[in-house]
C-alpha cells in the first residue's frame, strides 16, 4: 500500500482535482469483475444457511468475524485464507461469514473505507475503490466464504450486492427510511444495530419497514435514475451492540430484547456484537463478551443465533499518519489478533459440541 500524505499534501491534492469524476455503472462493473454461475450459486447456499439459521433449522452459531475495516486487501486476502483453512474444523457448529467492510461511518471526518479512498491518501479514487472492493469480496467468496458487509452508502449496494450473504445496517443508519428500503429488496440476510444510545426500538421499526413492499428511487444497473418496486425481506433480526458506552449482552438486557422481539411479532432472534459499546471500547474484552453470550447459549436461550468480532492478523489498531503503515493491523477500530480469534472459534466450536 502506498504510505498516507501529510494533511498539507492532501489539501493540495484535494483542491487540484475537479468536482466530478466518472465512475463505471454498476453493469460495467459487474461485467469487468464477474461472478461465474458455480459462484453464484454457492452464495445463493450461504445465503440460505444463514436463513436457516434464523428460522431455527440449523442450530449452527453465525459468526460474522473479520478486520474492523479493509485497508489492504492483500492482507484481507491473508485473513481470509486463514478463516478458510480454519471453517472446516468448526462448521459442524459454527457458520463463520468474514467482515469485508469497505465503507465506515464517521462521527464527524476521516477516512472511509477503501470504496472511498483506496490509497488512503485523499485523493477519493472511487472508481478504483469500487473495483478493488467487488474484486476483493469476489476473491473471498471463491474461497467458500460467505460475505459480510455495511451498506452505508445505498447507491453502493447495486455495485456490490450479488455478493453478499449478511449485510449490517448500522447504528447511524437503522432510523434512514433510505436503509429501510435498500434492506427491503436484498437477497442477504439483514442485521439491523440497536441505535447509538441504546435503543432498540428503532431497530424493531426498521425490521417492520424491511419486510414490507416498497416503491424507491433507485440507480438501474445502466446507471439510469428508476422507480425500483421491492417485495421485502422477511430475513432480518437484531444487532444488539451496547448503547452510550453501556452492554447490553448480559442475560438481564437479552431478555428483555427477546420479550420486545415477540411483542412485536418478530421470532426473537439476536446476534451480538462483542465489540463497541458492549466491550467499553476495549478489543481485548471481546473475548469476555464472546465467552458470556456463549454461556448464555449453553444455558437454553436459542434466541442467541450469532456473534459479530473484529479481528485482523495483528491485535490493535494504528494511526493513518505518514509512514508506513504495520501489515495486518487495523487503521479504524482495534481488532483482536489471528490466534485470539482462532482460539476463541476452535473453543465455541468445541463447547457448542459438548450441548449435543
Amino acid at each position: 500500500m502506498n504510505a498516507p500524505v501529510s494533511s498539507l499534501s492532501q489539501r493540495a491534492a484535494l483542491q487540484d482535482r475537479t468536482d466530478e469524476a466518472a465512475l463505471p455503472t454498476p453493469e460495467a462493473l459487474r461485467h469487468d469483475v464477474s461472478l461465474a454461475s458455480p459462484l453464484a450459486g454457492r452464495i445463493r447456499q450461504q445465503r440460505q444457511a444463514i436463513r436457516d439459521i434464523l428460522a431455527g433449522r440449523d442450530d449452527r452459531l453465525l459468526v460474522v468475524v473479520g478486520p474492523c475495516s479493509i485497508h489492504d486487501p492483500d492482507a484481507a486476502l491473508d485473513y481470509a485464507r486463514r478463516l478458510a483453512e480454519l471453517a472446516p474444523r468448526i462448521d459442524d457448529r459454527i457458520l463463520p461469514v468474514m467482515r469485508v467492510y469497505v465503507e465506515k461511518p464517521r462521527t464527524t471526518v476521516g477516512w472511509k473505507g477503501l470504496a472511498y479512498d483506496p490509497d488512503l491518501d485523499g485523493r477519493g479514487d472511487m472508481a478504483r475503490g469500487l473495483a478493488m472492493s467487488r474484486r476483493l469480496m469476489r476473491d473471498i467468496a471463491e474461497l467458500g466464504l460467505p460475505v459480510a458487509t455495511e451498506l452505508l452508502q445505498p447507491m453502493l449496494a447495486a455495485y456490490l450486492d450479488d455478493l453478499l450473504s449478511w449485510v449490517a445496517i448500522g447504528a447511524r443508519t437503522t432510523e434512514s427510511q433510505l436503509h429501510r428500503e435498500l434492506a427491503s429488496g436484498l437477497e442477504a440476510v439483514v442485521g439491523f444495530k440497536n441505535a447509538t444510545n441504546g435503543d432498540l426500538g428503532v431497530a424493531l421499526d426498521a425490521m417492520h419497514a424491511a419486510r414490507h413492499p416498497h416503491q424507491h428511487f433507485a440507480m438501474a444497473p445502466d446507471g439510469s435514475p428508476v422507480v425500483r418496486e421491492t417485495a421485502g425481506n422477511s430475513h432480518t433480526h437484531v444487532v444488539l451492540r451496547g448503547g452510550h458506552g453501556e452492554p447490553n449482552y448480559r442475560a438481564p438486557r437479552v431478555a428483555a430484547s427477546r420479550r420486545a422481539l415477540a411483542d412485536a411479532g418478530f421470532l426473537p432472534r439476536l446476534m451480538v456484537d462483542c465489540s463497541h459499546a458492549n466491550a467499553r471500547k476495549d478489543h481485548r474484552r471481546q473475548s469476555e463478551v464472546m465467552l458470556d453470550v456463549l454461556g448464555q447459549r449453553l444455558a437454553g436461550d436459542d434466541a442467541l443465533i450469532g456473534l459479530m468480532l473484529e479481528s485482523h492478523i495483528h491485535e490493535g489498531k494504528q494511526s493513518l499518519e505518514p509512514g508506513p503503515l504495520r501489515y495486518g493491523v487495523s487503521v479504524t477500530d482495534a481488532c483482536i489478533g489471528w490466534e485470539t480469534t482462532e482460539h476463541l472459534l476452535l473453543t465455541a466450536a468445541e463447547r457448542l459440541r459438548r450441548e449435543l
